[in-house]
């Protein structure tokens, strides 16, 4: 089994070595990893970075692009992996995440997306808590309550290539958009009950900062309207909404106890 991975950069120079590191770690589990990196003009050291690297990365991609789903089809377009992965310049892997991956997705080979859980992390790579992927469903992901972990999510080639990739106009959600493309196309999800990245929070990152609110609340009536065939409906959604959040924190009660006494985070889709 083959994997490709996608690390789009840009102007996140005091991440991206880990990042990097934590991808071409991988290899030394013997798994074929192909990297393939994506930068359309970081001006803060990022693209010295990753000429220090030029050996062990794969492709890479300098050049303009209209925002970060246009870079991950870029890169996804050079792709010859069987599984796909994309890690944000930010984020880490686990040591030994893609073989906890292989192994998995070679004893499931019926689920086509599988989705593993996250430590969140800070800008000194701090454990802050755990965060976990759930399960993939219509109704609760319609209602945002159902939460899916993006650097420890595994796509199998064919199941990405049926979507047609990545929608380039959604600037504030384009993984959960292409959660929703790849589940309308026929797509199985299963869950990986192991912690397989590390998912940063910092005073930039969309996560910590509160950037792209108004965006993101466009988006969250998009993702019902593409679910429910609908608009929201006032009090009944607001009621139904309620009770898969009950069934969310039920579900798994530990996570609700740690988002509790540790506290929430927002905007790239963690609850």
């Amino acid at each position: 089994m083959k994997f490709s991975v996608v690390t789009i950069s840009f102007n996140q120079a005091q991440f991206l070595s880990k990042t990097i590191l934590s991808v071409l770690a991988q290899r030394e589990d013997g798994i074929e990893v192909e990297y393939i990196v994506v930068d359309p003009g970081s001006t803060d050291g990022s693209r010295e970075i990753i000429n220090n690297f030029r050996d062990n990365i794969d492709h890479i991609i300098y050049e303009p692009d209209a925002g970060p789903a246009d870079g991950l089809n870029r890169g996804f377009a050079l792709a010859t992996g069987d599984v796909f992965h994309y890690l944000n310049s930010d984020d880490t892997l686990e040591r030994d995440a893609f073989r906890k991956a292989r192994d998995w997705m070679e004893a499931h080979p019926e689920v086509d997306v599988a989705c593993g859980h996250a430590w969140a992390i800070d800008g000194k790579d701090k454990r802050l808590r755990r965060v976990w992927s759930e399960p993939y469903s219509r109704l609760p992901v319609a209602y945002g309550e159902s939460v899916q972990i993006q650097p420890s999510t595994f796509i199998r080639r064919e199941a990405f290539e049926r979507t047609g990739g990545f929608n380039i106009e959604n600037r504030s959600n384009w993984d959960g958009e292409l959660l929703i493309d790849l589940y309308q196309s026929g797509a199985s999800f299963a869950l990986v009950n192991t912690f397989l990245s590390n998912y940063r929070l910092h005073e930039t990152s969309i996560t910590n900062s509160g950037k792209l609110i108004s965006a993101l609340e466009l988006w969250n009536r998009r993702r019902f309207l593409r679910l429910m065939g609908r608009e929201p409906n006032g009090l009944q959604d607001r009621i139904a909404g309620f009770f898969w959040r009950i069934i969310k924190h039920a579900r798994n009660p530990v996570a609700s106890y740690e988002r509790l006494a540790k506290g929430p985070m927002f905007q790239r889709g963690v609850k």
